[in-house]
């Protein structure tokens, strides 16, 4: 009797191996699934700071969204809603105009996404960056 209970005692050890095949098989789904993961995102070219400023730039619509979240155009401050329909009149004059938006250092990104949204719901051909220097 002693014998059986003593065998008995030894044999109750938990079999790890099918918990390990668990484990590694998780493990290889979560990576061959987040590498099919794309995260979203605006798609920014920069200039290349040696490059000479093109006569062309003068003539460009220039909106500038300062550090404090105001965008001015046209040396004079203009609201979100209004951008849309400023750049509109701006390009009603000139049909092949650019827009450049210059951002200030502290500048919040969801205003600078609207300006975006703004210049390219307007019509405009080309939607510039300006670089600090």
């Amino acid at each position: 009797m002693r014998r059986i209970a003593k065998e008995q005692e030894q044999g109750a050890e938990i079999d790890l191996t099918p918990m390990l095949d668990v484990v590694f098989i998780m493990l290889i789904f979560f990576i061959v699934v987040a590498s099919f993961i794309k995260e979203a995102g605006v798609e920014v070219n920069r200039p290349d700071d040696n490059q000479p400023e093109d006569p062309e730039d003068s003539t460009s619509i220039v909106v500038e969204v300062a550090s404090d979240n105001q965008i001015w155009m046209e040396n004079r401050r203009v609201d979100i809603r209004a951008v849309r329909a400023n750049i509109q009149r701006l390009l009603a004059e000139d049909p092949e105009a650019p827009v450049t938006i210059k951002v200030e250092k502290g500048a919040e990104a969801g205003i600078v996404v609207d300006v975006a949204d703004a210049a390219r719901e307007s019509g405009v051909g080309a939607v510039n960056w300006a670089s600090d220097r």
